[in-house]
């Protein structure tokens, strides 16, 4: 495992193989490859084929999971990417999906989760996937964020978005590069289904996840979290709503009694501004379209999304699979958010380690 001094392992599954990632993750390990080892999982020859046609000068060596399993990850300099090659069941023709692939993209996520629990990869680094290409194949699916739940025995997890904002947002402090993370109390629900899922029990969960988190993964001592309401402006006292007095209130109250630094509830349309976010390590939105937009606007496309409550560090792009980019052929996918990812997922170990605070 990572240590002070050392390049952290990680775990890169390529993905949908249609897709952009195979090419993003490509190129964001060789450009990072001082940084971290990045390990590609995906199949091997495949990989190899599309790194020649990117750059030639890119060096990739295959591993077999026969090999990994008995005796574990070789070696290698900077100068090599690591492939752990699980194989495709198809020919891939970019931009366009096949079923007959998606159980090996499965098994992708598969081999990192076992790869981090037999202490091989530091963390796990994950390009975009098609959902529904692993459910025509026959495999319920429905994300990667639930997939890895389940795979680590993990009741609750916490979707959290985070990244480097612009050098004129006005929220630097001591020279540092500031960063915008925002959690969601709520993921992927129709807007109607939201008030409901706001309860005592999983605001409270959600929010002592984003805590522990913040301390263990991002070596933040005494996180400061700004906390959203759910109605427009927090509620205006209950004409607009009751959410915010009868869950989100006596949720803060119950989390700052336990010495959780938890503020708020705040209205959304205007906490999003330098003089709150100066005093933030994380907002916590209610529901996906509250937060996000104005993560995305203020990171420029180089937000990673990160899953919290998870025993192990998992980081990925903020955008889908780019068919349409994928069939236009290689050179056009912008691999920032990967590279973000990869840059996130690493300090994120050192952080684990003691060894760095993450900014």
């Amino acid at each position: 495992m990572a240590t002070a001094g050392t390049r952290p392992t990680l775990a890169l599954t390529v993905g949908e193989p249609a897709g952009i990632g195979p090419e993003i993750a490509i190129r964001a390990a060789w450009a990072l490859r001082q940084d971290a080892r990045c390990v590609l999982v995906g199949d091997a020859a495949f990989l190899a084929l599309t790194a020649s046609l990117i750059d030639p000068a890119m060096r990739l060596s295959a591993i077999s999971t026969l090999a990994l399993r008995h005796s574990g990850l070789p070696h290698f300099g900077p100068d090599v990417i690591a492939v752990i090659d699980v194989p495709l069941d198809a020919h891939v023709t970019p931009g366009t999906l096949d079923a007959a692939n998606g159980r090996a993209v499965l098994a992708t996520l598969d081999l990192a989760v076992e790869g981090v629990g037999a202490g091989w990869f530091d963390a796990i680094v994950t390009a975009p996937l098609q959902k529904s290409t692993i459910n025509d194949a026959g495999i319920a699916f429905s994300g990667h964020t639930e997939y890895l739940a389940d795979k680590t025995g993990t009741p609750k997890v916490v979707m959290m978005l985070a990244g480097a904002m612009a050098p004129d947002a006005g929220v630097e402090e001591d020279g540092r590069t500031p960063w915008l993370r925002v959690a969601l109390a709520t993921t992927h629900l129709a807007l109607k289904d939201v008030p409901a899922a706001i309860t005592h029990d999983s605001l409270a969960r959600v929010l002592a996840i984003l805590h522990a988190d913040l301390q263990d993964k991002f070596g933040i001592a005494a996180p400061r979290i700004l906390v959203t309401g759910l109605n427009p402006h927090a509620g205006e006292n209950g004409y607009l709503g009751r959410e915010e007095i009868d869950v989100i209130e006596p949720v803060l109250q119950a989390a700052r009694a336990r010495g959780v630094d938890a503020r708020g509830p705040y209205p959304a349309d205007t906490l999003f501004q330098p003089k709150y976010l100066r005093d933030a390590d994380a907002v916590l939105a209610m529901y996906h379209d509250q937060g996000l937009p104005v993560l995305k606007h203020a990171t420029f496309g180089r937000g990673v999304n990160i899953t919290l409550g998870l025993p192990l560090i998992r980081t990925s792009v903020d955008h889908g699979t780019a068919l349409d980019l994928a069939a236009q052929g290689l050179g056009l996918a912008d691999c920032g958010s990967m590279e973000e990812a990869i840059r996130v997922a690493v300090a994120m170990v050192l952080a684990r380690a003691g060894t760095l605070r993450v900014s």
